[in-house]
């Protein structure tokens, strides 16, 4: 038996994935398994019940060649604003005016980001087994299928702002996310000369468009 389709797969597939899919001669049928391993982050466990309950054979309309996808990147939404804009409906004093803002705003709010956002709560509660702390505000993508933390800053960005949301992003990576969800991104929100601006974080490397967007603003 042979998997002659390794190299294009191995990074999504490790070998009890491939074990499990070996057998299956069907090509067909085994690339559709090899798309909902990449798609849905399935494992091992997860991929055989998808075998065992016929999945492929329940398909109601089987395309005549199925390919095997290749796995857009993970990556923030290119279509996303910044500075992002706020309708205020009263003076923004504290952070918490501001959550109630946004809120107030969602549809417009999520324009601002980009496509593909949904809302999950505020002042969502978490645990580490010592300490509650409160995400501001605990959005969905839906394209990026992932949890986003958001926390908001009245105030330039600081290097424990990112510490902080990595450590809400680890939590709901621990207890909120599912097997298939790729992994939490985070959002700060801060105040930049007067604007407020959007800075991405991603597991534990910032995508620094902070400093990309303060040349633009200056320009």
């Amino acid at each position: 038996m042979s998997f002659p389709i390794l190299g294009a797969v191995r990074q999504y597939l490790n070998w009890t994935h491939i074990r499990r899919l070996l057998p299956i001669k069907d090509k067909n049928k085994k690339n559709y398994y090899i798309n909902l391993c990449i798609k849905n982050n399935l494992s091992e466990r997860e991929l055989t019940r998808e075998i065992k309950s016929n999945s492929y054979e329940r398909l109601i309309d089987k395309p005549d060649k199925i390919d095997i996808i290749t796995q857009p990147k993970y990556s923030i939404t290119t279509d996303m604003k910044n500075p992002i804009i706020i309708p205020i409906s009263q003076e923004i004093k504290t952070e918490h005016d501001l959550e109630l803002s946004i809120l107030a705003n969602l549809d417009f709010f999520f324009k601002q980001l980009g496509d593909g956002f949904l809302y999950a709560g505020h002042q969502y509660k978490i645990n580490d087994g010592k300490n509650n702390y409160y995400i501001d505000i605990l959005l969905f993508n839906y394209r990026l299928n992932c949890f986003i933390a958001v926390e908001l800053k009245l105030r330039s960005l600081k290097k424990e702002d990112k510490a902080q949301i990595e450590y809400y992003m680890k939590l709901v990576d621990e207890q909120v996310k599912e097997a298939h969800h790729n992994k939490t991104i985070g959002i700060i929100i801060s105040k930049e000369s007067d604007k407020l601006i959007v800075n991405f974080i991603k597991s534990n490397d910032i995508i620094s468009l902070y400093y990309e967007l303060q040349e633009r603003i200056k320009a």
